[in-house]
């Protein structure tokens, strides 16, 4: 009887024990989801809109940029630009050569399972490099100036495989800073597009 009255006791013990154990265990926060994070080359063409002078005539410069950028954090990274532009007698017996050099803060935001297109918001800062006989000085004119120059705008990437996406669309608003005997400004419009290289770290 005695032992009777004990396994009874046991088992009430346990089942008791277990059920707030179990309600424990389905309470238990999930793991978190992992974090993506990715690397992105392209090599785009780029055309831009620009004005050297206020009043001066609008013409547009050709070129192509290489860019790279780092999406380590919920879609926050770091990017930089290379862009490389040409305009050939915008002006009678003128031409303008400009390099920028640029790097920020990025954001990409990703849709589906595979990062069928990703957008992106970029701020990025740095310096214009200019060739063309055209900037002002105490002494004239000189053919070479560096200045500073920033940039914001964004895109969209759509991929094609898992590694290789078209740069779609990339429109930044570019500023930079050359001398012009006026404002000392220049506000530009810069459109993109081409290939990307995406390798998805994780």
């Amino acid at each position: 009887m005695r032992t009777t009255f004990l396994t009874g006791a046991m088992l009430v013990g346990i089942l008791a024990f277990s059920g707030p154990m179990a309600s424990a265990q389905g309470q238990q926060p999930s793991a978190p989801k992992t974090q993506w994070s990715s690397t992105d080359l392209a090599m785009t063409y780029t055309t831009e809109g620009a004005t050297v002078s206020p009043g001066g005539s609008n013409f547009w410069l050709q070129g192509g940029s290489l860019d790279g950028a780092v999406t380590f954090f919920r879609g926050f990274g770091f990017a930089t630009n290379l862009t490389v532009d040409h305009a050939s007698k915008f002006s009678p017996g003128l031409n303008l050569g400009e390099t920028d050099i640029m790097a920020g803060p990025r954001y990409t935001y990703h849709r589906g399972s595979k990062h069928e297109y990703r957008i992106f918001g970029e701020a990025l800062a740095g310096e214009v490099r200019a060739t063309g006989p055209i900037f002002p000085t105490s002494r004239g004119f000189t053919d070479k100036a560096n200045a500073f120059s920033w940039q914001a705008g964004g895109g969209l990437d759509i991929s094609i495989t898992k590694h290789i996406a078209i740069r779609a669309i990339e429109a930044d608003y570019v500023r930079t800073y050359l001398p012009n005997n006026g404002t000392n400004t220049q506000d530009n419009l810069r459109l993109a597009v081409g290939v990307v290289l995406h390798i998805q770290n994780r």
